[in-house]
């Protein structure tokens, strides 16, 4: 049974931690009424494991008392808002009485900067070695480190939490020092380069002949960011840029895209009617690419186009300032061609590779090897046969692409078939990386 006093600070600590990304979504605010199941709005989010798997996670700030003013937070320090704060030990309670009750399959641990970030992030290790030595907890842990805490200390986090995470919060140096002029860019870069160093040495570890029978944990779900889209001017080609470096530099798993949310009223900050959603998806659309398609930043934007098309996804808009590069024969073009078909996955090109080792592939093929021929056709051929309704021609492809439809709603809002050098550190988000 949840005591009163700690149900009063879950509601508090819950609804200020909602607005990180680094979880993917939010309990719902379904009522309660006869039958079986629940959702909870107060703190329970999901987040998806390497295998697909969908986590329930408890998603709260251990406070949300803070020593920073910056502009965009809700928390901030002039903000006239309910504050609580949970004890390492109460965290630890309410952690385990959830997961008994198969509520929560683990814990996403935040915190606002009480005192100092040292202070702050010895509470946080104090929690989840808490919930590891001495409640045996083996459930998965995501813990945000705190900008500026001793690196020791964030190295001490890493071998309890499963992930950690520091915000990079603004896309450069100049949107930082404007917006949370208490934070500084080498405070957020050094413990994320730290981090990323000591996983890269533990996979070259893991490689060599004579390697240990057991290393020690340490963040074995990697380390991410985040990034908040629309609140400065930078634009999705100097956003995009940012996290390539990111991934190419800080062994990241994943940068996070935050569509900014007017909580406060602030001459510094944009006047928005609504969040910037639409670019946030196109972002992420992009940050695929760059992952797992093998795109570059400047192959999806340049300085002469440094935004995404909001009707189209960027991965089409690729293909059509590109109409050299199509139509593709099907069966014959290698597996990181396919990849830049519009309209053909990862799991679509294996399937092609696989299917044309057994034989040549057939246009009737394509809907079981689930390509989305909508987009598709017009970038490729199947035994030298176009099967795109209008000529390859940019024009008039986007022209179809773009007709609305009855119950339309946006366009191509589909998801996709879904030895370091510091030096450069203090330079990294200053908009040209």
């Amino acid at each position: 049974m949840i005591r009163e006093s700690a149900l009063k600070k879950l509601t508090i600590l819950a609804e200020s931690a909602k607005y990180d990304a680094s979880c993917a979504s939010s309990g719902s605010n379904r009522a309660h009424s006869a039958g079986v199941g629940t959702t909870q709005s107060s703190g329970i989010c999901h987040s998806w494991a390497a295998d697909g798997r969908c986590i329930s996670l408890l998603k709260i700030l251990m406070t949300n008392v803070c020593i920073y003013n910056c502009t965009y937070c809700i928390n901030r320090a002039n903000n006239d808002v309910p504050r609580a704060a949970f004890t390492p030990e109460e965290i630890c309670e309410l952690t385990m009485n959830f997961y008994t009750k198969n509520y929560i399959e683990g814990l996403f641990l935040s915190s606002g900067v009480i005192q100092s970030p040292d202070h702050t992030m010895e509470l946080l290790i104090k929690t989840v070695r808490r919930l590891r030595e001495i409640h045996r907890f083996n459930g998965y842990i995501h813990l945000k480190l705190i900008p500026g805490a001793n690196l020791d200390l964030v190295h001490t986090a890493c071998r309890y939490a499963d992930r950690v995470s520091i915000n990079i919060e603004l896309p450069s140096r100049e949107s930082l020092a404007m917006l949370a002029p208490q934070k500084k860019v080498e405070s957020i870069l050094l413990p994320m380069h730290s981090v990323g160093e000591t996983l890269q040495h533990n996979q070259e570890v893991k490689k060599k002949k004579n390697k240990p029978k057991t290393m020690p944990a340490y963040t074995p779900a990697g380390q991410s960011t985040q990034l908040i889209i629309g609140a400065t001017p930078e634009t999705d080609l100097q956003i995009m840029r940012l996290s390539s470096w990111l991934y190419e530099k800080m062994t990241l798993k994943r940068v996070y895209y935050s569509a900014y949310i007017p909580v406060n009223n602030d001459s510094r900050l944009p006047v928005l009617h609504t969040p910037p959603l639409l670019r946030e998806h196109r972002l992420y659309q992009a940050d695929w690419l760059l992952r797992f398609y093998g795109f570059s930043a400047e192959e999806l934007l340049d300085e002469a186009h440094p935004r995404f098309d909001v009707e189209l996804d960027p991965k089409i808009c690729w293909a059509l300032r590109n109409p050299g590069r199509f139509p593709v024969e099907l069966n014959i073009a290698d597996y990181e061609v396919l990849l830049r078909v519009p309209g053909i996955g990862v799991r679509s090109a294996k399937k092609i590779i696989a299917l044309r080792k057994v034989q040549r592939i057939q246009y009737n093929d394509l809907r079981k090897l689930h390509i989305v021929l909508k987009r598709a056709q017009y970038f490729f051929t199947v035994n030298g046969k176009y099967y795109g309704d209008t000529p390859l021609d940019p024009a008039a492809i986007r022209n179809r692409l773009t007709i609305p439809y009855p119950g339309r709603v946006s366009s191509q809002l589909d998801l996709f078939d879904i030895n370091r050098d510091t030096s450069d550190l203090t330079s990294a988000i200053s908009g040209e990386i």
